[in-house]
C-alpha cells in the first residue's frame, strides 16, 4: 500500500488552504484511487461504522493491505460486525497494522476524523477536475421566506405550524436506523424513537430503505439542545420525532423525488397509522390544504397564522401540493413568521433622533384589542419619506387609525399591554397615494 498517511500528515502540517488544496490536487493528480476511496469513507456522514473507541496502535505489525482493511470496514458499515466482535476486530487490525498507517488513516477513516483540516467541500473544490474523487454531499430540502417569494403565495397549498426544535433526518434500512442533522452530523441520543422505528422496520423487513424528514421537540428546548450533540449517549426520554415528510433514501441520495408533496404527505401518514402501536415518540405533523387564489383561503392562512401565534409556534411553512422533494433550499416550501395586526389610533407623535432629527422618530399608539389595552410607540416599517411626510403633517395625524403588525402582544408592568416588534403597515381610510 501506498503511504498514505504522508499524505496525512502532510495535510496536518500546513493551516494554509492553498496548500492543502494542492497536496489534494497532486495526489488526484496521481490516481490514487483507494486513498480517495478512504477519504469518502470518512467523510461521507451516510457512512457510519458503529465503532466508539478505537485503539491507537503503539507498535509496528506487519501491514493491513487496503483490501483487507475495506473488507472489515464494510462489514462495519453493513453492521455485519457489531458489538464485541467489531470491537475485537478492530483491535486485532490495529496490531497487525503498521504504526502510522493506522494512527494516520485507517483509525481516522473509521472514527470519520482526518484531523487534518480536509472536509467535503475541500475535496470536492479541487475535485471539479477529477470527479471521480467528489464526495456525496449531505443536504436535506430547506425553505424560503415566503416575504421574498411573494409571486409563489398563490394556488393550492398545504399549510402547517413551523417548530422550533432540532431538524432531524432519519435514514431508514435493513441494516438499522440513523438520525442526522441537516447537516449530516449523526446523532447518538434519541435511542427511544430509533427503538420505535426499528419495530416498524421488524414488522416489514423487506421494505426498500427509506428516509423520514422532521423535527425532534421536547418539554425544554435548552435541554434538548444541550444533550444533543453529547457523545455520552444522554438519552431525552420526552423527545418526540415530528414528521413531515418521507421519500426513497435511492432519491433522497440523487438529491430529489419528484412526487407530489400531497402524495408524499398522504403516503407518510398512511405508514403512520400503520405503526401508529408502536410509534410513541414519532407523530406526524398535522397539515391542510387551502387555495391562496381564493378569499376563503387568504382567510383560512390568517386564521393559521393566528393560530401559530397564540400556541408559541416558530412560524408557518406554507408547501406547494405538487412540489418536488429537492435536497436544497427550495421556493416549493415557504416559510412565514407569525405576526398579528391591531387597528391602534395615533394620540402622539415623537421626533427623531440622528439622522432622523427633524423627522418622525415613532407613532404612539394607543387602543383596544381582543379586551387588551395596548399602548405602544411604532417606529419601525416606517421609510424615509414616511417620516418626512408624517411629521410635516403631524397635526392632523392624532386621531387617526394605523394598522400596526408585530410578533405578538406582551404585557407590561403596569398590567397594560404593548406589541412585540411593532411596525407600521398602513392608514386605515386613506386612499392608496394619497397626500398627508
Amino acid at each position: 500500500m501506498e503511504n498514505y498517511s504522508d499524505i496525512i500528515k502532510s495535510l496536518e502540517s500546513t493551516n494554509s488552504r492553498l496548500d492543502k488544496e494542492e497536496i489534494l490536487r497532486e495526489s488526484m493528480s496521481q490516481q490514487l484511487d483507494n486513498f480517495f476511496q478512504g477519504i469518502k469513507l470518512a467523510l461521507d456522514p451516510m457512512i457510519t461504522f458503529g465503532i466508539k473507541k478505537i485503539p491507537v496502535a503503539s507498535y509496528d505489525g506487519d501491514g493491513l493491505s487496503w483490501e483487507e482493511f475495506l473488507e472489515t470496514a464494510d462489514k462495519l458499515s453493513s453492521r455485519q460486525l457489531t458489538g464485541n466482535e467489531a470491537k475485537e476486530t478492530v483491535n486485532e487490525m490495529s496490531k497487525k497494522c503498521k504504526m502510522d498507517e493506522w494512527n494516520y488513516f485507517y483509525k481516522r477513516v473509521l472514527s470519520k476524523d482526518l484531523k487534518c483540516g480536509v472536509s467535503q467541500k475541500t475535496v470536492n473544490k479541487v475535485a471539479k477536475n477529477f470527479p471521480e474523487y467528489s464526495i456525496p454531499v449531505f443536504s436535506c430540502q430547506l425553505a424560503n421566506d415566503a416575504a421574498n417569494h411573494e409571486s409563489k403565495m398563490r394556488g393550492k397549498k398545504q399549510v402547517e405550524v413551523k417548530l422550533d426544535g432540532v431538524r432531524v433526518i432519519v435514514i431508514i434500512e435493513k441494516s438499522g436506523v440513523k438520525m442526522f442533522s441537516r447537516n449530516g452530523k449523526q446523532f447518538h441520543n434519541f435511542k427511544t424513537i430509533v427503538s420505535e422505528i426499528e419495530k416498524c422496520l421488524a414488522k416489514k423487513p423487506d421494505q426498500q430503505p427509506f428516509v423520514l424528514d422532521g423535527e425532534v421537540m421536547s418539554s425544554s428546548f435548552q435541554d434538548l439542545m444541550k444533550q444533543v450533540h453529547r457523545k455520552s449517549n444522554v438519552e431525552l426520554e420526552d423527545a418526540v420525532l415530528h414528521v413531515f415528510d418521507a421519500l426513497p433514501l435511492s432519491e433522497f441520495k440523487k438529491g430529489c423525488w419528484g412526487i407530489p408533496q400531497k402524495v408524499r404527505s398522504i403516503v407518510l401518514q398512511e405508514w403512520l397509522e400503520e405503526n401508529e402501536d408502536v410509534l410513541e415518540h414519532v407523530k406526524g405533523l398535522d397539515w391542510e390544504e387551502i387555495d391562496l387564489d381564493t378569499q376563503e383561503g387568504q382567510d383560512r392562512l390568517s386564521e393559521f397564522n393566528k393560530m401559530a401565534v397564540e400556541g408559541g409556534y416558530e412560524g408557518i411553512m406554507v408547501k406547494d401540493v405538487a412540489g418536488s422533494y429537492e435536497c436544497n433550499r427550495s421556493s416549493s416550501w415557504l416559510k412565514i413568521k407569525p405576526f398579528i395586526e391591531v387597528s391602534l389610533s395615533i394620540v402622539d407623535l415623537e421626533e427623531g433622533t440622528g439622522r432622523n432629527q427633524g423627522k418622525l422618530g415613532a407613532l404612539i399608539c394607543q387602543g383596544t384589542d381582543d379586551g387588551k389595552e395596548i399602548n405602544v410607540n411604532v417606529g419601525s416599517g416606517l421609510t424615509d419619506k414616511d417620516r418626512e411626510d408624517f411629521w410635516h403633517a403631524r397635526d392632523t395625524l392624532i386621531g387617526k387609525v394605523v394598522e400596526v403588525r408585530a410578533d405578538s402582544v406582551s404585557q407590561n408592568q403596569d398590567g397594560t399591554y404593548s406589541l412585540r416588534f411593532p411596525r407600521f403597515k398602513t392608514f386605515r381610510g386613506f386612499n392608496v397615494g394619497e397626500k398627508l
